[in-house]
């Protein structure tokens, strides 16, 4: 195994389990999206707010606001990043019922430098790879329910992550910054 990729921040116990149970009361009413990809649908689901991803497209368009319950998870995300909130213009819910996860992939290109994910209800593993054949290098991270990670620098443009399917249902909030908001 690798060691972890530079520009990967953990932290474990980001929130409480009061604002996880806040945070999940509010999520289990959204209207959640299908993924489709490669004209293939994926068993996770989605909810886009600020800015939808297009994965089939790869593109952005506007979307809904952020819902008013992301707001001071978004401020104590950006305290962590050293950014304004505002920065965080795209936010990602996504439902991973059981045996659901998500293959290799790099965050798109049009979301910017930081992309900060937070682990809600069960734990999995993210998992790290980069280079091919012999050079190929893999680790992997034990993302616990309410941990935060963030992704800068060679853990968001070099390494690709995926998350294997897990036994239990799980949430995560995904928030970016983005390159180009008019792209």
């Amino acid at each position: 195994m690798a060691q972890e990729p530079a520009g990967l921040l953990y932290q474990p116990d980001f929130i409480s389990a009061a604002q996880e149970r806040l945070l999940v009361a509010e999520i289990e009413r959204l209207t959640f999206s299908e993924v489709r990809m490669h004209g293939i649908t994926a068993k996770r689901r989605v909810a886009h707010f600020g800015w939808i991803y297009g994965f089939e497209s790869w593109k952005i368009t506007a979307g809904a606001p952020i819902p008013e319950f992301i707001a001071s998870l978004r401020a104590h995300v950006a305290t962590l990043a050293d950014l304004a909130p505002e920065c965080f213009a795209a936010v990602l819910v996504t439902e991973y019922p059981p045996d659901a996860g998500i293959g290799w992939h790099h965050d798109a290109p049009l979301f910017g430098e930081s992309v900060i994910g937070v682990s809600l209800l069960s734990s999995c593993r993210l998992r790290f790879e980069r280079g091919k054949g012999e050079q190929r290098e893999i680790c992997e991270l034990a993302l616990e329910p309410r941990s935060v990670y963030v992704l800068s620098g060679a853990a968001r443009h070099t390494w690709r992550h995926s998350i294997p399917a897990g036994k239990q249902l799980r949430y995560s909030i995904t928030l970016r910054t983005l390159r180009h908001p008019t792209a």
